[in-house]
């Protein structure tokens, strides 16, 4: 009988990946992302400071 019959098989360890350095272009595409982030959290705070404006709802009818 051999030791490792049944059960989860272990997993083999996959190979570290060698760390490259960073080229222009993935320097340029990280740059582009952060303002791209930075610009979508300005939007959304100004949005959510702006609330729901004054006087708004649902409208009634005149009718009874």
């Amino acid at each position: 009988m051999s030791g490792r019959q049944g059960g989860k098989a272990k997993p083999l360890k996959a190979p570290k990946k060698d760390k490259k350095e960073p080229d222009e272009e993935d320097v340029a595409f990280q740059q582009r992302k952060k303002q791209e982030e930075a610009a979508l959290k300005a939007a959304r705070d100004k949005a959510a400071k702006g609330g729901a404006p004054v006087g708004g709802g649902i409208k009634k009818s005149g009718k009874k």
